[in-house]
């Protein structure tokens, strides 16, 4: 069996919340080995929003399996000595503060690359490193309004994403581009530096659709309705709701089927996506009536014996249970010392046709500090005499 993609790859994390910790994790489930360093007094205040146990949340713990955590307190000279030692020996440095705090803490790009020429250094960031927003606090429902994400959801008044979809976007774009800077550093030997922002990273997620009415520019294009308006609207049962995406003719076929309202096919109003797109009001609302006195099960098995796109709108609680995450073992169930016993979804990506398992759990705050010191060289009674003066806890 081949070794994971990231083995013997060392990661130093600096950060606070989502972005770069979510990436550090992709990384950690594929091998990577991952140390990160939080403040010697709280910690990664990510450890305590949400539902919580023995000390850290469910969400810390999605965001950080596979990980070693270090208390280091920076502000002394002993412990950012401690750090750079690390650095040296690291392959990634990666960081979400806002621009200039790694230069202040005297981590900073070009210090950190002079000393270490294989080094990647990731920095994330709200909104970049010039402009009038540089400095800005940067929140994922801020982002979300600057992108004008919000205001795509919601066709009356802005509506949010109810889920941390900047953050975890950003993240998804930090942990590509650092091992697409790895797979170049193989082939010319050196590191380099990364900038990833929120606001980038977002608009460049939602700008292939949700934009496509602001990419061609000449006076003479020919706009439709977005994405949005024909397939993002649930349709409403009798009890519950579903949604069905009927892309092609044989397809929108289908629908009308299993509404038994299979002649609407050759309504000239439906016979084309030309025609539906130009009576989408109807169309829809066609639908709408149609399935509103069906049980939703039943609608779902009509849809399915015709070949339609569709899906239950299953509660949280409903997903869980699903057939279908059962089926391709989506799921685990591990048992925390602290936290006790926890459900993880495992990593997506399969290789050699297999799911990574999780490996070490979400780390206490500190709780490797003593292993990490030890394996750069420092003594017991160093690490005794470090921590009576404060520079460092476990």
């Amino acid at each position: 069996m081949l070794p994971l993609p990231l083995e013997g790859i060392k990661v130093i994390e600096f950060s606070t919340m989502i972005t770069a910790s979510l990436a550090t994790m992709m990384m950690a489930e594929q091998g990577a080995d991952v140390i990160k360093v939080e403040p010697i007094e709280m910690g990664d205040p990510l450890r305590y929003f949400g539902t919580s146990k023995g000390g850290s949340s469910g969400l810390f713990a999605n965001c950080n399996r596979g990980k070693q955590s270090i208390r280091i307190n920076l502000k002394t000279a002993q412990g950012r000595d401690i750090v750079a030692k690390l650095v040296a020996k690291a392959d990634v440095l990666i960081n979400n503060f806002r621009p200039d705090v790694m230069d202040n803490l005297g981590f900073g790009s070009e210090l950190m690359r002079s000393t270490n020429k294989r080094l990647v250094y990731v920095a994330i960031s709200g909104f970049g490193t010039v402009g009038p927003m540089r400095n800005a606090p940067a929140y994922d429902p801020v982002i979300q309004a600057k992108a004008g994400i919000a205001s795509l959801q919601g066709q009356q008044s802005p509506t949010f994403m109810r889920t941390l979809m900047c953050d975890k976007i950003t993240a998804y774009t930090a942990s590509q581009a650092t091992t697409a800077a790895l797979f170049q550093r193989e082939r010319c030997g050196t590191g380099q530096h990364i900038d990833i922002s929120m606001l980038d990273a977002s608009m460049s997620f939602i700008f292939p659709d949700g934009y496509m009415n602001h990419t061609l520019l000449d006076d003479d294009i020919e706009q439709k309705p977005l994405l949005a308006d024909q397939l993002y609207n649930p349709i409403i049962t009798a009890n519950g709701a579903l949604t069905v995406s009927a892309a092609t003719q044989k397809q929108r076929s289908g629908l009308f089927s299993a509404m038994g309202q299979g002649t609407l096919i050759a309504d000239p109003r439906f016979n084309s996506i030309d025609t539906v797109t130009a009576n989408l009001a109807a169309y829809q609302q066609i639908i709408a009536d149609a399935f509103v006195v069906l049980d939703t099960d039943d609608a779902i098995k009509r849809l399915e014996e015709n070949d339609v796109p569709c899906a239950k709108c299953l509660t949280a609680d409903e997903v869980i249970d699903d057939s279908q995450l059962a089926a391709t073992q989506s799921f685990t169930v591990i048992e925390h010392p602290k936290m006790g016993k926890m459900r993880v979804m495992l990593p997506a990506a399969k290789f050699q046709g297999l799911r990574a398992r999780p490996g070490s759990l979400s780390p206490s705050h500190g709780e490797h500090t003593l292993e990490v010191l030890a394996s750069i060289g420092i003594s017991h009674d160093t690490i005794e005499e470090l921590r009576t003066a404060g520079v460092i806890a476990d």
